[in-house]
């Protein structure tokens, strides 16, 4: 296996590596933001609020008019249908693929996300409970990502050893929340962060530790 690295459980963002989730993320905060008399978000904000909470991002979004973050999560809460844009997400090639070559090879998976209610209907509408052991998002904790206690409360409730575990994230806060917690991090689509590898594809991950399989050619380890 890579590096000699004993892989028991992978854990997945899921914004930006089970799906292609931006679209999504860029109509409802501009939905948000032109209900409460503000222009659509800039690039920076929509990559801000594309990786945080969606209490982070609200605040983040009104941070120079006080009062308003607080106004637009009482809109939040009140007015939005949050799976009213579920369908704009789109999942990533070969990720169910991958999860089930996964778990055939006797690998836990879990999922570590900031995500809050949404993330049990998108399991839902996509059929993805059959392929995790676990889901974590930022309501099950009191500090979401990059803090470690997602991580922790996933290695726990698994009974896996961090040493055995790999977190596949596409941004700074997943390296973070993988540095943080001691797990090895490897990075999606973004070869912009350190990480212990690097894949194009989910099926690379297989490659990566199975490689007799290789179904998806060679991933890159980080130099």
């Amino acid at each position: 296996m890579g590096r000699e690295f004993t892989l028991k459980c992978v854990i997945y963002d899921c914004d930006g590596v089970m799906f292609d989730s931006l679209e999504a993320n860029r109509r409802l905060y501009n939905f948000i933001a032109r209900a409460l008399g503000r222009e659509e978000l800039s690039e920076e904000e929509l990559t801000y609020c594309h990786t945080h909470t969606v209490h982070e991002s609200l605040r983040f979004m009104f941070r120079d008019r006080p009062g308003e973050g607080e106004k637009a999560l009482e809109f939040l809460k009140n007015r939005v249908n949050l799976n009213d844009f579920i369908p704009y997400l789109k999942m990533e090639p070969h990720l169910v693929e991958a999860l089930k070559t996964l778990r055939e090879k006797g690998v836990k998976t879990a999922v570590c996300t900031n995500r809050t209610t949404t993330m049990r209907f998108i399991m839902d509408i996509y059929n993805l409970w059959p392929y995790f052991d676990t889901i974590v998002t930022a309501l099950d904790v009191a500090h979401p990502k990059p803090d470690p206690e997602s991580v922790i409360k996933i290695l726990q409730t698994l009974n896996v050893d961090k040493a055995e575990t790999a977190f596949v994230g596409d941004s700074e806060i997943d390296r973070l929340t993988a540095i943080n917690s001691g797990v090895r991090f490897i990075s999606y689509k973004n070869q912009t962060v350190e990480a212990y590898a690097f894949i194009k594809d989910h099926l690379e991950l297989i490659s990566l530790f199975f490689p007799t399989q290789n179904p998806q050619g060679p991933s890159s380890f980080a130099e």
